[in-house]
């Protein structure tokens, strides 16, 4: 009996999903067949991983958490429909990927990545409002986004997206500003009986070289100031293109939280990204990490962590392969399950994309 109302359960959270996802491809078809609509864009991508970890143990990243077994990562489907000044963003995930993502939404909202309309009242200005994935940090969500198929510890332990209203201004030819509000990180909605309608300040500021081969990208996300703890994480991004075959990038965090009562903690990260191009759809990356959580501000147990990680991108059409060997190691025995401080991972994920455009 409780199989069979597990199994309904999970058919009526299926069907709701592809309901969502039916709708939304139904509203941007019928948008699409009017005409002088403007142009819609539909994307969509999958990913797929096999992982065996040497020490028969998880790790304390992101998304790649199971050991000597297939697993999907996400599916997903994005549209975009742009309109003379306006455009709006419909981005949904299926997988274990988008649900710790969302990890405080539930039903249908666990399935929305993103969702946002955005508007230009002139050309050096454009508005979003809605839910939209952070601008904190390296790395994205989607594996299609990422060079290396495992996620950093700053990725892990930054925000994930944020909901809300945030301003992009232009200040000249390679250099803008970016202001926000937001609810509290991670939360698509909040109950204002239960924390009072705790809201995030975003800030951005970015800038590049005239050729654009250096990029900097300074970021701020500031969380319950006037609660009983709040949260302020000052974040430094930088892209570099040294040749047509060779690309560094760089990323610097920290994270201050301060309670109303007793003694402050944080923790800081930085991690270095080598990619070099050995010929056409042949790529390896090179990511090494070094993240400080001596004050036990996220990890179970407090340490500083040293994670080396190599990928390889195998690119032919459609499909990347992205084998990757990883090796975390530990000033402390933090590692779940035998509560180790090696760690040695061996990765096989798969990623599948495809795009299509009507004009």
């Amino acid at each position: 009996m409780k199989n069979s109302l597990f199994l309904n359960q999970k058919i009526n959270e299926m069907t709701k999903k592809a309901s969502l996802a039916i709708l939304i491809a139904s509203v941007f078809s019928g948008v699409y067949g009017q005409e002088n609509a403007g142009s819609t864009k539909i994307s969509g991508s999958l990913d797929a991983y096999y992982r065996f970890n040497a020490r028969k143990g998880n790790n304390l990243t992101s998304f790649t958490n199971k050991q000597n077994s297939f697993e999907l990562g996400m599916a997903s489907l994005k549209a975009e429909h742009k309109f003379n000044k306006a455009s709006v963003v419909a981005d949904l995930g299926f997988g274990t990927r988008a649900e710790e993502f969302s990890y405080n939404d539930k039903g249908t909202l666990l399935a929305l990545k993103q969702a946002y309309v955005i508007y230009s009242p002139i050309k050096s200005v454009k508005l979003t409002m809605g839910k939209f994935a952070t601008h904190i940090g390296y790395e994205v969500l989607d594996a299609s986004g990422n060079k290396n198929y495992s996620m950093s510890y700053m990725f892990s332990f930054g925000p994930f997206f944020h909901t809300g209203l945030k301003a992009d201004i232009g200040l000249g030819d390679k250099s803008a500003i970016m202001l926000g509000v937001a609810n509290a990180a991670d939360h698509t909605t909040i109950d204002f009986l239960k924390n009072g309608g705790e809201k995030s300040v975003l800030a951005q500021f970015t800038t590049a070289s005239s050729e654009e081969k250096l990029k900097v990208a300074l970021n701020f996300v500031g969380n319950g100031y006037g609660t009983n703890l709040s949260r302020s994480q000052i974040d430094a991004v930088v892209t570099c293109t040294v040749t047509d075959k060779l690309g560094i990038g760089y990323n610097g965090t920290t994270t201050l939280f301060k309670p109303e009562k007793g003694n402050s903690s944080n923790w800081w990260g930085s991690a270095i990204y080598v990619n070099y191009a050995v010929k056409q759809g042949v790529d390896f990356i090179w990511r090494s990490e070094y993240f400080s959580d001596k004050k036990y501000a996220t990890t179970p147990v407090a340490s500083n962590i040293f994670q080396n990680t190599l990928s390889a991108n195998f690119k032919a059409g459609f499909l990347t392969l992205i084998p990757e060997l990883r090796i975390d190691n530990a000033q402390d025995p933090v590692f779940p399950e035998r509560m180790e401080a090696l760690q040695k991972t061996l990765s096989l994920p798969f990623l599948l994309r495809c795009t299509a455009f009507n004009n």
